[in-house]
């Protein structure tokens, strides 16, 4: 595994641990409050060329149908909520990361768009190589390139604001 892929990992069980301590707390003393349990049950039906589908895509992100489904539903509900997708990019939306600041990610992936910038401007990686290591499709590639253009300040923002924790962690 590349060390770019290695980040990604290890930020997507930083955020699964996120969502586990929210569930268990915030979540949880809302619910309370509001006289909810924890975690609502609902049966779900769906088309099996869809269902196929989401299968697919939670096994190449390792994760159960059940999280890739809780995943893309916070998606959804967290960008309506918040109405920060840009609609000329309909592929991008945010996650609240553990530091709880919203990143641009693919939308169903959950890598960021900062990553892609990344290997594409730093690391020199074309778009038909990025989107080979990342297993995404190329047309996914272009238009994380396409949104950083458009969003540049935004994302090298949250590129300096790494960094700069890099720096501190490290000396």
């Amino acid at each position: 595994m590349s060390g770019k892929n290695v980040i990604d990992v290890v930020y997507n069980i930083v955020y699964d641990v996120y969502i586990e301590y929210i569930q268990k707390t915030v979540w949880k003393d809302s619910c309370q409050k509001n006289g909810f349990s924890s975690m609502a049950r609902y049966s779900l039906n769906l088309p099996p060329q869809l269902k196929f589908s989401a299968e697919t895509w939670a096994a190449r992100q390792g994760v159960s149908l059940n999280q890739f489904i809780l995943w893309a539903v916070s998606e959804k509900v967290g960008s309506l909520d918040q109405q920060l997708d840009d609609p000329n990019f309909p592929q991008i939306t945010y996650r609240r990361g553990a530091s709880g600041i919203p990143a641009a990610v693919l939308r169903g992936t959950g890598i960021r768009v900062q990553t892609i910038a990344v290997a594409n401007i730093y690391w020199e990686m074309s778009p038909e190589a990025i989107a080979d290591d990342y297993d995404l499709s190329l047309k996914q590639v272009e238009e994380a390139l396409a949104f950083f253009a458009a969003h540049r300040p935004e994302i090298e923002a949250h590129i300096a604001y790494e960094e700069s924790l890099t720096q501190e962690i490290h000396g």
